[in-house]
């Protein structure tokens, strides 16, 4: 299969993940029995940019045959993937999930979370965290974005 990531955008990619400060883990979930439109092409994507810098790594799974790890990381569609914080063996779920493969616009938002995952904190202003705190149920927040 081609390669998503020509030489000058490998190039940008390199030159934006110089920036990550802690070892991030990709785990991508696929499936041998739900219709996995993508599965092959989204794991291609993922390998492609972990192998532009050694804080990456990835780690793929299939949801039928690990479905304890899919349910801890609340992982139930294909292709799906968490961006997690990697301390020696262990992840560190930040709630990070993308489905489906991260093209056009959403290649952007993907190399955002991977900055995001290895500085451990979020960037949100004092008021920001001063109302989440104050959340008192889980809250359970989903972002769309469809292909133009």
């Amino acid at each position: 299969m081609e390669k998503f990531l020509n030489d000058a955008i490998q190039k940008q990619v390199m030159d934006v993940l110089v920036d990550l400060e802690n070892p991030v883990a990709i785990l991508f979930f696929s499936s041998k029995v739900q219709q996995c439109e993508y599965c092959i092409e989204t794991e291609q994507l993922l390998a492609e940019v972990v192998d532009l810098s050694q804080k990456l790594t990835l780690k793929i799974y299939d949801l039928e045959d690990d479905p304890l790890l899919a349910n801890k990381f609340h992982v139930d569609k294909a292709p799906g993937f968490v961006i997690a914080g990697q301390e020696g063996e262990q992840e560190i779920d930040y709630g990070i999930r993308f489905y489906g493969i991260p093209a056009g616009s959403e290649f952007g938002s993907l190399i955002s979370a991977l900055l995001l995952v290895s500085r451990r904190h979020s960037d949100l202003n004092e008021p920001t965290k001063a109302f989440l705190s104050g959340l008192t149920k889980p809250l359970h927040l989903m972002v769309f974005a469809t292909p133009t």
